[in-house]
């Protein structure tokens, strides 16, 4: 038969005191990083400072000093969808519409019913030529639209237009002609 010894307390306690330390630590670090963080719908004030800033430059003309401080809020604070959405509207403005598409996805994974988002990117998909994904973002409006929205009537009226014809430039008999 095996006897079984008593085990001193002091042994007890070296024994169960490294798992007791570990558990106290993975305790004070996960409360220490959920303290530090801000909720959702909280976006940072130096970011919305400025988008207003953007906003101000866009209306004055300054398409290039308005992408720059917009781009700015976004680094700021990621969760700025307004700024998402007005860089969007940018691209569009300076005829980038792959460059859109992809700003009005950050704000659609923001908020997936950003609606003036869902309409800037249809439009930007019918000008890519991508009329399919436009109908699905058009759906999509309908839905969140009980009624006639501004949204719904732009995109369809683009959608209707369809994407732009682009045409081959034709080259100069000058630029053809061999010296």
């Amino acid at each position: 038969m095996l006897a079984f010894r008593s085990v001193p307390q002091l042994e007890t306690i070296m024994r169960f005191s490294s798992f007791t330390l570990a558990a106290a630590l993975a305790v004070v670090s996960v409360s220490t990083s959920l303290s530090g963080q801000r909720p959702d719908d909280q976006i940072d004030a130096r970011s919305l400072q400025l988008l207003a800033e953007g906003r101000a430059l866009r209306a004055a003309g300054n398409l290039d000093g308005a992408t720059d401080v917009l781009e700015t809020a976004v680094t700021v604070d990621p969760r700025n969808r307004a700024a998402f959405v007005l860089l969007g509207e940018l691209a569009t403005q300076r005829d980038l519409p792959g460059k859109a598409i992809r700003l009005y996805r950050e704000a659609l994974l923001l908020e997936p019913n950003d609606r003036s988002a869902l309409e800037g990117q249809g439009e930007a998909l019918v000008k890519k030529g991508a009329v399919t994904r436009a109908k699905e973002n058009l759906a999509k409006l309908r839905t969140l639209c009980k009624g006639e929205c501004s949204e719904v009537t732009t995109l369809a009226a683009a959608i209707a237009k369809g994407p732009p014809v682009t045409t081959a430039a034709v080259e100069s008999k000058a630029a053809v002609a061999k010296p």
